[in-house]
């Protein structure tokens, strides 16, 4: 993981003061370009990681030879935290590494660098999602969240419609690329959609959070939820192999690949909520995957066929 190797190379920073690109790539087993881009990302994220041109220059932290993070200024903290946090909630490593770096802080910032590194869960198994930009409130969101500040939000719903929602952020979920936001309000506890906020407001309010939440926790019994309901209705299908990992890549985790293929075809486990969203998105599929049951499926499949036949089948409209 990412987070994992960003804790690492700012440990080995504080050990030696200054490194190179190419020790680091020895040192965690990857390339030089990935150790690079990893030291360019601390860089760019506000974190003071400087490169040192020339003869015998390299990669320095905080300007010079430190041994610790006593350089560090407030927002500079929050930066590292946000970028190494992450890796806490699902590496015991990483959260030995974030103990040891939190230590090295001045006290005063200590409370906010904590708070920076329990803002966002990276949960990276999606939901059937196509890759997309990170959400421009993220930043705000995040800053919310770490100074404990309640937030009004100008939310955007399925059909288009925008309503205002007064809420506290407790913490944002990374779920490869689609960002979640979970939070307090007066209905209970809620999960927005970062991509539909239109507008983030602090109001400076305080935010009122359970005293034994957890984020990783917490998410973890949204996923539950999320997943029970989404997987309501599984059917088996036959796909040509190499097709089988385009398939599984549409349906996320609700897809497992049953058996060793057979003629060049695999059984193919799918999952949804109801037989008419998986036979919705299997009818582009066509004659390439054959549905073995249930016969729910096939039903709502022939349904569509019929469907399109009786729409498109016929001669052509112009020609009427």
């Amino acid at each position: 993981m990412r987070a994992d190797r960003l804790v690492a190379v700012l440990l080995l920073m504080q050990a030696r003061g200054r490194v190179t690109a190419a020790e680091l790539a020895t040192e965690l087993e990857v390339s030089v370009a990935t150790a690079r881009r990893d030291l360019e990302a601390l860089s760019a994220a506000g974190v003071p990681v400087y490169p040192q041109p020339g003869r015998g220059g390299g990669w320095s932290l905080v300007g010079g030879a430190r041994t610790d993070l006593s350089g560090l200024t407030a927002p500079e903290a929050r930066a590292l935290f946000l970028l190494v946090g992450p890796a806490a909630s699902v590496s015991a490593e990483a959260r030995a590494a974030l103990r040891k770096l939190v230590r090295a802080l001045p006290g005063t910032f200590r409370a906010e660098a904590e708070a920076a590194a329990e803002a966002t869960v990276t949960d990276p198994v999606r939901w059937g999602e196509q890759d997309r930009p990170r959400p421009p409130m993220v930043d705000l969101l995040q800053s919310a969240v770490i100074r404990r500040h309640r937030v009004r939000l100008t939310y955007v719903g399925h059909a288009g419609e925008r309503t205002e929602r007064l809420a506290d952020p407790w913490g944002l979920i990374d779920k490869d690329d689609v960002w979640y936001l979970l939070a307090g309000t007066d209905r209970g506890r809620r999960t927005f959609r970062v991509d539909r906020v239109a507008r983030v407001e602090e109001t400076g309010e305080p935010v009122e959070r359970p005293d034994d939440f957890v984020l990783a926790t917490a998410w973890q019994e949204v996923v539950d939820e999320v997943e029970r309901r989404r997987s309501r209705t599984w059917a088996t299908v036959l796909v040509e192999e190499r097709f089988a990992p385009i398939l599984c890549h549409r349906f996320g985790r609700h897809c497992h690949i049953d058996g060793e293929p057979d003629r060049g075809r695999v059984r193919v486990r799918l999952a949804a909520p109801t037989p008419l969203d998986i036979a919705r998105d299997l009818a582009g599929w066509g004659a390439l995957v054959e549905v073995v049951e249930p016969r729910s499926v096939r039903d709502e499949l022939a349904r569509i066929g019929a469907e399109l036949v009786g729409r498109h089948g016929g001669s052509d409209p112009g020609e009427r």
